[in-house]
């Protein structure tokens, strides 16, 4: 999966992830004020399925949408598509900006290396 989302269908596509399933009803009561026109959120909505990041099913007389990709799939494409695209390919070298623009002290930098180390055992 090489599709990027803008702005506007990663903030709903966010709500679909914390929801599971949602009617555009529901995905706009999640959303920050000022909300978003039912078709604005129906149309962004209709491009995330042609995309295929959201599927549709019937529900009474509307759809419950849901999405197609996961969240971690999808966080984890863009993570090496920011790495490839910025720090030509070198994990060290985006940890080390990040490290540097963060002010990341010893302590964070150990958090992050045992979290590592965790999910490599597993």
């Amino acid at each position: 999966m090489s599709k990027q989302l803008t702005k506007a269908e990663e903030q709903i596509m966010q709500v679909l992830w914390d929801l599971d399933e949602a009617s555009v009803k529901d995905v706009i009561a999640e959303l920050t004020d000022p909300k978003p026109a039912y078709n604005t959120v129906s149309t962004i909505i209709r491009i995330l399925e042609t995309k295929e990041f959201v599927g549709h099913k019937a529900k009474g007389r509307g759809y419950v949408y849901f999405p197609l990709i996961a969240k971690k799939e999808y966080s984890n494409q863009s993570l090496h598509k920011l790495m490839n695209g910025y720090f030509g390919g070198s994990f060290k070298s985006m940890v080390s900006f990040f490290m540097k623009e963060n002010k990341l002290d010893i302590k964070e930098l150990e958090t992050i290396l045992k979290e590592v180390e965790k999910s490599n055992k597993k």
